[in-house]
């Protein structure tokens, strides 16, 4: 005889949060093509402000990334930390970059 798996509220909240991210994240992606400046009618050219806001669409997608689908999010404090730094010298090297 077999009996039904039972799911736990952690499990259906862990659950619940992946699918919140994946949303998110889908969302951001749009936000991000949506503000490529091939959709005005003239001609493109660079813009500091489109640039600055999707490295910081960038960011944020990659520590959601990071943290929901790599699981970070349950590891010990130190890797949370450290994965947070890493993201902000990667992104902030990116930004000066761009702007210097």
């Amino acid at each position: 005889m077999t009996t039904a798996p039972t799911t736990t509220a952690s499990t259906e909240h862990a659950s619940r949060a992946i699918t919140c991210a994946w949303v998110v994240l889908s969302a951001i992606t749009v936000a991000s093509w949506w503000l490529a400046p091939d959709h005005s009618a003239g001609v493109a050219k660079a813009s500091a402000w489109i640039s600055i806001t999707v490295i910081a669409l960038g960011f944020i997608k990659s520590r959601m990334i990071i943290r929901y689908f790599m699981e970070v999010r349950t590891a010990p404090q130190w890797l949370r930390l450290a994965t947070d730094g890493w993201l902000a010298t990667l992104w902030l090297g990116v930004l000066v970059i761009y702007l210097y």
